[in-house]
């Protein structure tokens, strides 16, 4: 019965981001199968977590679009989530999830909570980020870089990140709250300020770790068109240079390696405040 519920719930959310234009068809098949195995091995806690980062994610996405253009022209991919980018930022939760499902242990859930703060505060920066008044700079540099840049951080980029966590970390905890206990949750007894921190503070590690990986490791080019720098190997219709950046390291990869400094974080914390 729980498949069958995750499976609808899941299709149904997945289903109007389709519709709005905020899911490709690849991205709408990979959150089905990522909302239906976390809803059906995991409690309503970690299902409701990877929801609130979702549907908060879209509609910040949408929100003045317009004004947000000039700085995604250079992004590798559109506002469409595809698949890659759907596992990129719920895949390593949904591991975690399977992983607590076949061996119960309170730091699987800690991780999963950094890894939720980490994408959370990641999109929310981005998105909320990219109206900053002020040009962000470079996280490596600290020398200012036009808007979109890879690794290009701003005050308000950074406020939204630490609000992105913090919303999790009380999505978290008023689940857990209105939820009868499950074991896998661990520190039911933890105020709302415990779960906040946690997940702020772990979600903007990740994010920052997310912001200093892509402005060294992320594979980044130049189109000879138009002269911006970008993140896509092809600008203008014509095929880009590449500047810089590792093999492999694209933008769902350093999503990736952000998610995992939150888990890896909130996993830490946990164990030194004898959480776990």
């Amino acid at each position: 019965m729980e498949w069958l519920i995750g499976l609808a719930c899941s299709a149904g959310i997945a289903g109007m981001a389709y519709a709005r234009r905020s899911l490709s068809g690849s991205g709408f098949t990979a959150a089905v199968i990522v909302g239906t195995v976390m809803y059906a091995l995991g409690s309503t806690i970690w299902f409701g977590c990877l929801i609130a980062f979702f549907v908060s994610s879209t509609l910040w996405s949408k929100w003045k679009r317009h004004a947000k253009e000039e700085a995604e022209i250079g992004y590798e991919k559109g506002g469409r989530r595809d698949a890659g980018q759907v596992l990129a930022n719920g895949g390593l939760g949904m591991l975690l999830c399977a992983a607590n499902w076949m061996c119960p242990h309170p730091l699987w859930w800690y991780a999963f909570l950094g890894v939720m703060a980490a994408v959370t505060s990641d999109t929310w920066a981005t998105e909320i980020g990219g109206l900053s008044r002020t040009p962000p700079i470079s996280i490596k540099t600290g020398r200012p870089v036009p808007p979109g840049t890879s690794g290009g951080v701003s005050g308000l980029g950074m406020g939204a990140s630490l609000a992105g966590g913090f919303f999790i970390g009380a999505v978290a905890w008023l689940l857990l709250a209105v939820t009868p206990f499950a074991p896998d949750t661990a520190a039911s007894g933890l105020g709302p300020f415990a779960w906040t921190g946690i997940a702020g503070l772990a979600g903007m590690i990740g994010a920052l770790a997310d912001s200093w990986i892509g402005a060294t490791w992320q594979q980044m080019y130049r189109c000879d068109v138009c002269g911006r720098d970008i993140e896509q190997d092809r600008h203008c219709g014509r095929q880009a240079v590449r500047t810089r950046g590792r093999t492999g390291w694209n933008n769902d990869a350093v999503n990736i390696a952000g998610s995992i400094a939150g888990g890896v974080s909130a996993i830490l914390l946990a164990l030194a405040l004898g959480l776990a």
